[in-house]
Formats: C-alpha cells, structure tokens, sequence
C-alpha cells in the first residue's frame, strides 16, 4: 500500500518494509525539496547529494558558483545509485547528519 506524501512525485513500482519509508513507513516529509546529483552510495540507505547553486557577490554586482553536500536516507524501494539525479525532501532528523529522504529518481545517468 501506498501512502500520499503530499508531493507531486510518482510512487515508486516495489514495495519495502523499511519504516523511514515516506511512501511505505511512517516517514512524513515537510519544508524544502531539494534537486542534485548523488556522489556516493557506498553507505547502507544512505546517500550523498551535492547540489550546485550561484549565491550573489554584492561588492562586485556578480555570481559566484558554490556548492553542498547533503546525506540523504535512501529507502529500498528506491535505491538511487551513483550519477542519478534526484530529489530529495525534508523530514525530521533520521540520525546526526540525515534531514532529508529521496523521493525520486528524476534521471538516470548512467550507460
């Protein structure tokens, strides 16, 4: 059974039983959703997102370009892989430095 989590993202085709789920446990997700590529999968449900931004130099009226790197829980049925792009959203902290949940692959990357 699926749940609806509120945004506007497909549910995912397998079922899990992992309860940090947002589309199969008790998992609610709130606040910002974030978009970026995933740099390392070797943790176990967990994922490294790194996102690209420009933040504006106001002294010099121009845009530098900076980046971050955000750890994302990374349910079973999901499983993102390393070069996918995806999206992530907020939830409560899951452990010292996971806030945020994958919610979907946008695109695959991979050959």
């Amino acid at each position: 059974m699926t749940r609806n989590i509120g945004l506007d993202v497909p549910p995912p085709d397998s079922e899990c039983n992992d309860p940090n789920c947002p589309f199969h446990g008790v998992l609610s997700v709130r606040g910002g959703v974030i978009s970026g590529v995933v740099l390392s999968s070797k943790m176990q449900k967990t994922v490294v997102i790194e996102r690209t931004f420009e933040k504006r130099v106001p002294k010099y009226e121009r845009f530098e370009k900076r980046r971050s790197r955000i750890h994302a829980h990374n349910p079973p049925c999901i499983s993102a892989k390393e070069g996918d792009w995806v999206r992530i959203a907020e939830c409560r902290p899951l452990s010292k430095t996971k806030s945020f949940v994958v919610v979907e692959v946008v695109n695959n990357d991979r050959a």
